[in-house]
């Protein structure tokens, strides 16, 4: 069988609180193998405490300088510098209204427990702080993210619903070692 060598090794996935960042990523480094690094678990320490912001930079330049990552997350004070690095940016630019829903749902899937992608002991919320951010995100942060897409030198793809993404996921190609799996 043909190995396919894949063209991207370096993904950035962003998008709106519950749009399925982390789902995609999971996916995505299943398909392609390539490791994941969950934004979220670099940053919260146990019971939801922030890292401190030079601690969070250093873990994300770690990462960053490996040859290979998806990196899945937003965080302001680094996605201009993770942009830089990316071979390819996924924007998962969905309506507010379909993020509360996806992550009300995720809140009740993972109540009481910790997420896979989240920092240890970090159990499953929803409070109004974050529920007001996915509301506002097309506000807030969109406008900011288009703006840094449209200037990045790497290819970027958008998608508008869950449907498209499933659809992509659907017709790209595996890595090699997906592929020599029986």
């Amino acid at each position: 069988m043909k190995k396919t060598q894949l063209k991207h090794q370096r993904i950035l996935i962003v998008g709106s609180g519950g749009a399925g960042k982390s789902t995609l990523s999971r996916k995505l480094g299943e398909k392609w193998d390539i490791p994941i690094v969950h934004l979220d678990a670099l940053f919260w320490q146990p019971g939801w405490n922030p890292s401190p912001r030079p601690e969070f930079m250093d873990k994300v330049k770690s990462e960053l300088t490996k040859p290979q990552w998806i990196i899945d997350g937003n965080f302001d004070s680094s996605i201009e510098l993770r942009a830089t690095y990316a071979d390819l940016i996924i924007f998962l630019d969905f309506s507010n209204v379909l993020c509360l829903y996806l992550a009300c749902k995720r809140a009740w899937t993972y109540r009481g427990t910790t997420r896979p992608d989240m920092g240890q002991d970090c159990k499953e919320k929803m409070d109004w702080e974050f529920i007001r951010w996915i509301w506002r995100y097309p506000k807030d942060a969109r406008p900011k993210m288009v703006n840094l897409l449209a200037n990045v030198q790497t290819d970027v793809i958008t998608f508008n619903s869950p449907k498209e993404v499933e659809q992509w996921l659907l017709n790209i190609p595996t890595s090699k070692k997906s592929e020599s799996s029986p």
